[in-house]
């Protein structure tokens, strides 16, 4: 559920650029051999179930494997981790109870939660459910009284914790004029839609959201069946990962579910009917847009819009500490795609491209092979700010980066001293001083370049 952007080393994994406003649809046989590529070569997932669908027809290609001891065949029944595609769910929480009169988006949040909580205010303006829903509410991405939770960190987050928060919080942008990725602000959403209600999150998005529409396999507990069915999750270096569980925050990211469910999500949302199931709902989380910090993009309720090569794209991505997930919908095309892979590497490229060929794969430098010896001589820990280092670590052959509380990820040679990452779009260089003696690591991110000079 942690977003690129949550991460203090990066926000985007490679560019993806315009080839022509109209391509031809990616077939069968592209999108065998493009997971083929990821998983076989690039080393990017160790399993991937990908769903290119329309009105009347969808296709499913899977590669790889599931990675549990008793791994079954990858397919459209699947079990992942969706991470924040849980958000659409959460909002589409938000627009049944406005639909139903429950709640109007404009209410104070501060209304629904006990009279102890104090609800941080900013120049005499409160934060309303459309503030939360739409990543507006000037609440940080996530608190910080979230401890290090190590592989599950957002575990022990309880309600307490979150009001102890929000009482001692003080907004740094007005409610509704500022756009920040909140996992705090969607996690409080559901919260709030809970105490409302006086049902559990789970309970109420199984009712209200998979019961109506048909989705047997979408839950944040997993049935006897699911858990069979579950991909084993992998860290970004593949190692095997660790599922993450949720208290207070839920709405932010805990749903597990199939390419099979997510299709029926999809098409349940953008093709119904007027008398479809939470049509009214559906059409609510587009309704009202607001700005984010990319110019080409809006948020609505839950979904990001992205207009671009002639195409409107409604989309949502997830990624958890050991899945990486994409949902998104063509405008224009009436078509879209959904992504699950079982490892914490973005695939947002890929989930862009099947929606539109317009978009292009993330294209990264040639890889070549560096000396484990050479590669040994990089290890340690250089320091970007007071606060912050990367340490590098080598193994097998391999190099890999970990910036301070955060998960570790590879890099990849594309010189002797040259490395990259394929997780965000940076690249390091390791430099020697006269001596030759490896002394700084000169880090590209952002359009920046930092000196990090090794720790002794």
């Amino acid at each position: 559920m942690l977003r690129r952007r949550d991460l203090v080393l990066g926000v985007a994994a490679g560019a993806v650029f315009a080839t022509q406003a109209h391509a031809d649809p990616v077939s069968e046989d592209e999108t065998r051999a493009i997971l083929r590529d990821r998983i076989d070569l690039a080393r990017q997932s160790v399993g991937m179930v990908v769903c290119s669908f329309d009105s009347s027809q969808h296709k499913i290609v899977a590669h790889g494997a599931g990675g549990g001891a008793d791994s079954h065949p990858l397919d459209g029944d699947s079990v992942f981790e969706i991470g924040s595609i849980t958000k659409v769910f959460t909002a589409l929480l938000l627009a049944d109870m406005v639909t139903r009169g429950d709640v109007k988006l404009d209410d104070p949040v501060a209304n629904d939660l006990p009279a102890n909580v104090r609800m941080p205010t900013r120049n005499g303006r409160q934060i309303t459910f459309l503030d939360l829903a739409t990543n507006t509410s000037g609440l940080p991405r996530i608190p910080d009284n979230l401890r290090d939770g190590g592989s599950n960190p957002y575990a022990a987050y309880a309600a307490a914790h979150l009001y102890a928060f929000l009482s001692g919080h003080a907004l740094r942008f007005d409610p509704g004029a500022h756009y920040e990725y909140s996992n705090l602000g969607f996690g409080l959403l559901g919260h709030v839609l809970s105490l409302k209600a006086n049902a559990r999150y789970e309970d109420l998005v199984v009712s209200r959201i998979c019961v109506p529409l048909g989705l047997a396999d979408t839950r944040i507990t997993l049935t006897g069946s699911m858990r069979e069915r579950l991909a084993r999750g992998h860290l970004s270096n593949l190692k095997a990962g660790t599922n993450w569980d949720f208290a207070a925050l839920a709405g932010a990211g805990a749903l597990r579910s199939t390419a099979n469910d997510l299709l029926k999500f999809m098409r349940a949302t953008c093709f119904a009917d007027a008398a479809s199931p939470l049509r009214a709902a559906a059409d609510l989380l587009l309704q009202t847009r607001r700005a984010t910090d990319r110019a080409s993009t809006k948020a609505g309720l839950g979904w990001a819009v992205t207009s671009d090569h002639g195409d409107e794209i409604v989309w949502k991505d997830g990624l958890t500490g050991s899945y990486a997930s994409y949902a998104g919908f063509s405008t224009r095309r009436r078509a879209g795609a959904i992504v699950l892979a079982n490892a914490a590497n973005p695939v947002n490229d890929l989930g862009l491209r099947l929606t539109n060929p317009a978009f292009t794969l993330a294209e990264y430098p040639p890889q070549v092979s560096v000396d484990p010896a050479l590669l040994a001589q990089y290890e340690g820990t250089y320091r970007m700010t007071p606060a912050f280092a990367l340490v590098i670590r080598a193994e097998a052959g391999r190099l890999f980066v970990r910036g301070s509380g955060q998960p570790e990820y590879e890099l990849f040679a594309e010189a002797d001293n040259r490395f990259f990452m394929r997780f965000v779009d940076a690249q390091g260089t390791f430099l020697r001083n006269t001596d030759g003696v490896v002394d700084r690591l000169l880090w590209h991110q952002g359009g920046r370049y930092r000196y990090c000079p090794r720790v002794p």
